[in-house]
């Protein structure tokens, strides 16, 4: 416990100039929140208006996604903070496992952490210093606040009255906006200080100012492995669980010295989890429960009156609950009416996995982790360019619902990561998400049925277990397909979703043919960008054709939204038609049809993102990529031939010059690459 000196009076008198605060928990994580309105911004997550706040993002390690969370949380201190039921109740994130309820938590307290570590947010708590003939204390004589309380509080409860108490707030020109401001946080002291506080009046015959000399304001150390400020309880089996763990018992020690059996510092309170976080700090409940029936009788307790109560001795404490469970823990107890108390004063918020691909390939990134990786006998591992990708769609699309009447699951998955999905809008996304939230059966809704971040880590595990990864020094990506049916076969249990996550299985691998026949097209063009190119030109030209003034020449010029620069582009008519083609488009009226869609595409993506490069549009991607392909070198089956059969020369130069555009421009492997080229080659990827 640092020490600086400080008086209760001078403590006081430098809150009164803005060194310090005087703010419950709530109050402070409110301020932290809504400190800066920069922080906010409004965002549509599968097809609703919500907001982001960006504090939830920063750092090295941040929460990705977890949106409809963020904003419930949120919401709960907002309300807490003006004095809403929600300040009388705890936060409990349900979910399976592996959907980042456990990382959410940690964050937010290591954010809390760092914000109270700013000088003028630092807590402040006291400690007696006790005279040497005061009776009934043996050798202790120094005792400090077991549940570091504030000296605001300690200030507020020198005289019985209230009215004495404001009095002496004004006497340090306190005004009366700023005393009842005060006085809205009042509580109590804990049963301990108050006795002891007690003994000394008595000891200097209600002289509250000699009281004062014993007095010493220090500061509450922030350590998150001392548990002080945030502090954890894991559920624990019911051998070993105990209220100890929680509420402190008597101490052995402090009975030696102490000889009045009525002080209430005989009781230990610092032995347990709860008094360490009462400063205006964070309790996180992991698995809640999970705890045995008393050991929840104490945090109804706890939630709902904020009291840390032994043998009738309470301690108030100034704490925010938030608790994880999984839903089967929840479903049990909701069905036991005896245990209604506990679950009323719960605001369950209920986690969904994350169901935006692109937002799942940073999660798998913190899956695969940072730094090299090696084989077993030391040599460096290469990941596969595609790995992060392939992966992210495979459990992406495991969390996705079937609802084949309104969307495919290709659809689904497109228009949960905000791109475009054809003809489809997002709105219908949005009223099936509606529908599934009516569930009464929780693991139905939106997102919380599939493969969590664990099952994820399970598979890149698997992988590289496999004797062709380490032999091949690489993480190549279709091994990650025979990998995730091992984790399938091994860890889920329930035959439907077996069944749906290997069909889900057979989409994701249609989806990595199509990224590969891409990544083949660039390496041919020896370009890293060159189907977004086509792409592109095929996107303005078909702009270019529905304005007004195209002359007899097909040459237009246009302003280029990245670079900002005029560029002159020719029409091709034939091209235009070839990628039609591709996508099945026979009538002149379907082929219209869809350049209209192309053109108001455009310009509404335009307006938000100058970047945008229809590169999430797959069919379109997949057509101008053949379209190219078969102009190029005759036909797709050309490359694939000619890869495939490298007896003579020109087909050997080919393929050579292949794998080294992708080993140095497109960030394959010798490994990776030619299996990559084998797997285009196959029939399989034919079909």
């Amino acid at each position: 416990m640092q020490t600086n000196g400080k008086t209760l009076d001078s403590y006081m008198l430098e809150l009164k100039q803005g060194q310090h605060r005087f703010e419950n928990i709530f109050e402070s994580l409110a301020r932290m929140l809504f400190n800066d309105p920069g922080f906010i911004k409004p965002v549509i997550v599968n097809g609703k208006s919500t907001y982001d706040f960006t504090q939830f993002r920063a750092g090295k390690k941040h929460i990705i996604g977890l949106f409809e969370v963020i904003n419930k949380f949120v919401a709960f201190i907002k309300d807490a903070a003006e004095n809403g039921e929600s300040k009388e109740m705890a936060f409990v994130l349900v979910g399976e496992p592996g959907n980042g309820k456990t990382f959410f938590v940690d964050f937010v307290s290591s954010m809390y952490r760092k914000y109270i570590s700013i000088p003028e947010n630092n807590k402040y708590t006291f400690r007696f210093k006790l005279p040497e003939d005061l009776d009934g204390y043996g050798k202790i004589r120094l005792i400090e606040s077991q549940t570091y309380e504030d000296p605001v509080v300690l200030f507020m409860n020198l005289y019985n009255k209230i009215d004495d108490n404001k009095e002496n707030l004004s006497k340090l020109d306190f005004d009366d906006p700023q005393i009842e401001k005060f006085f809205n946080n009042y509580r109590s002291l804990g049963a301990d200080t108050e006795f002891i506080l007690k003994d000394l009046i008595n000891y200097y015959d209600d002289d509250v100012e000699k009281v004062k000399e014993c007095i010493e304001i220090v500061k509450v150390p922030i350590s998150e492995t001392l548990g002080t400020i945030t502090g954890k309880y894991p559920a624990k089996d019911k051998l070993t669980s105990s209220g100890v763990d929680l509420v402190g018992e008597e101490s052995i020690q402090r009975l030696l010295h102490i000889t009045n059996s009525n002080n209430p510092y005989r009781f230990d309170l610092r032995r347990g989890a709860l008094a360490r976080v009462a400063c205006g700090g964070i309790h996180f409940a992991d698995e809640i429960f999970k705890n045995k029936t008393d050991l929840l009788k104490i945090y109804l307790g706890v939630v709902q009156n904020r009291v840390i109560e032994i043998d009738a001795f309470k301690w108030p404490i100034d704490t925010l609950i938030i608790a994880t469970s999984n839903n089967a823990d929840v479903q049990n107890y909701r069905a036991n009416d005896e245990e209604k108390p506990i679950l009323d004063r719960c605001k369950f918020c209920y986690v969904a996995h994350n169901t935006n691909y692109k937002l799942q390939e940073e999660l798998t990134k913190y899956a695969l982790g940072e730094g090299d990786k090696t084989t077993f006998v030391g040599d460096k591992l290469h990941i596969d360019p595609n790995l992060t990708y392939t992966l992210s769609v495979i459990v992406t699309l495991s969390r996705l619902p079937r609802a084949e009447d309104k969307l495919t699951p290709i659809e689904m998955m497109k228009l949960a990561a905000g791109e475009v999905a054809g003809e489809k809008s997002v709105k219908t996304l949005a009223e099936i998400v509606d529908q599934l939230e009516h569930e009464s059966d929780t693991t139905k809704r939106f997102g919380q049925k599939g493969l969590g971040q664990r099952d994820l880590a399970r598979m890149i595990n698997t992988q590289r277990g496999y004797s062709e990864t380490n032999e091949g020094k690489c993480m190549f990506s279709l091994n990650v397909f025979k990998a995730a049916e091992e984790v399938i076969l091994d860890y889920v249990q329930d035959n439907t979703e077996r069944a749906k996550y290997f069909e889900d299985l057979k989409i994701a691998k249609d989806l990595y043919r199509k990224r590969i026949r891409t990544e083949m097209f660039n390496a041919f063009m020896d370009e890293p960008e060159a189907i977004k190119k086509d792409v592109m030109m095929y996107v303005n030209m078909i702009v270019g054709m529905g304005r007004s003034d195209l002359g007899p020449d097909k040459i237009i010029t246009y302003r280029d939204p990245q670079t900002k620069k005029m560029q002159p582009i020719k029409i091709d008519e034939r091209f235009v038609n070839a990628v039609e083609n591709e996508l099945e488009m026979k009538t002149q009226e379907q082929k219209e049809s869809f350049r209209g869609q192309i053109r108001k595409i455009y310009a509404q993506r335009l307006q938000t993102d100058k970047n945008y490069d229809f590169m999430d549009n797959v069919d379109l991607v997949k057509a101008v990529t053949d379209t190219r392909l078969n102009s190029d070198i005759a036909s797709a089956g050309g490359l694939v031939g000619a890869l495939a059969n490298r007896t003579n020369e020109d087909n050997e130069k080919l393929y050579n010059r292949i794998v080294t555009t992708m080993k140095n421009k497109l960030g394959y492997c010798t490994t990776c690459a030619q299996k990559t080229i084998e797997f285009f080659c196959t029939q399989d990827h034919q079909s």
